[in-house]
């Protein structure tokens, strides 16, 4: 069989599978119901469903164990490129150890189906020409930079909730301070009462209180936080509760004065946005409003000059 025969059915072959593994990636898990009673027909099935609920799904599973494999040509080379990876992905809310090679392998895995798609492309309108290599070089780098900007952007995304979640979260732990609680019960009790609304924050507030409870210093919990979620006005005050901790002196007054100052910022940034909403407009009223206007208002204006003129 011809090349040109044979390429087509491969490259179909190809996407079917990478649909197939992104399918069964994004496939919801059994209802709990339906593993209890599973359970009760077969307690055999308890550890194995404690194994599971460990490692995540079969794919998950197998993607975490060919994850180390697949990205190890792409791993970083010194520690503090390997630090730096893993502080990008805390901030995008993956906080597991094997997130960045899973991150990795997904780049790798990406960069493939984008070099399989983009030569085929290429192949089929192209050939073996300049035009079809650039087909592939081109969908090898879209493929491999998709998974890097998606990371940007769940990163950007996550980074705001927490920022317009922050005002509401220090109030309400400012209340718990004064009420009589400490930092510890104080963050325990904003992380259930703000779990619905600011998932992000609990979360963060949740791991913090969980590393307390641990044992680990006050101090490295703190910066810990402020680094995890990579806004910087977490970082202020983290940095603010490490040095009223280490002085002694009022919490509370320090919680305040942190969000005063949030909310002021919040309330400025709103204000921006308001401001930039008319810049924003001019671009659909050019394109879409004025040409219909145009038209309506000149438009029979146009008819009649055009007219007067055949006539005479």
């Amino acid at each position: 069989m011809d090349l040109k025969q044979i390429l087509p059915w491969a490259i179909f072959g190809g996407v079917m599978c990478f649909v197939w593994f992104l399918i069964n990636l994004m496939s919801s898990r059994q209802s709990r119901a339906s593993e209890r009673l599973d359970e009760l027909r077969d307690p055999t099935l308890r550890d194995k469903d404690r194994d599971q609920d460990e490692k995540g799904t079969a794919v998950g599973a197998m993607l975490a164990k060919a994850a180390p494999k697949l990205s190890k040509a792409l791993q970083p080379k010194t520690d503090l490129e390997k630090s730096e990876l893993k502080v990008r992905m805390a901030n995008a809310g993956y906080n597991s150890p094997n997130a960045p090679s899973i991150f990795l392998a997904l780049k790798l895995t990406m960069l493939c189906a984008g070099l399989l798609l983009g030569g085929g492309f290429g192949m089929l309108k192209y050939g073996f020409t300049q035009n079809g290599l650039t087909s592939l070089v081109i969908g090898g780098g879209i493929g491999f930079y998709l998974v890097e900007l998606g990371l940007i952007y769940l990163k950007s995304v996550r980074k705001e909730k927490i920022f317009l979640s922050m005002p509401d979260a220090l109030d309400l732990l400012v209340v718990c301070v004064e009420a009589g609680l400490g930092l510890d019960a104080g963050m325990r009790r904003v992380s259930e009462e703000l779990e619905d609304t600011a998932p992000e924050l609990c979360g963060e507030l949740g791991m913090a209180n969980l590393q307390l409870q641990m044992g680990r210093p006050r101090r490295e919990v703190l910066h810990d936080l402020g680094v995890r979620t990579g806004v910087d006005d977490m970082r202020a005050l983290a940095a603010i509760l490490i040095q009223a901790d280490k002085f002694g002196s009022s919490i509370a007054q320090a919680l305040r004065v942190q969000s005063d100052s949030m909310r002021v910022k919040r309330k400025q940034l709103a204000e921006e946005r308001a401001q930039k909403t008319a810049v924003k407009m001019i671009f659909p009223l050019v394109l879409f409003i004025f040409p219909g206007i145009f038209v309506v208002l000149v438009g029979p204006a146009a008819i009649m000059l055009i007219n007067g003129l055949l006539s005479e």
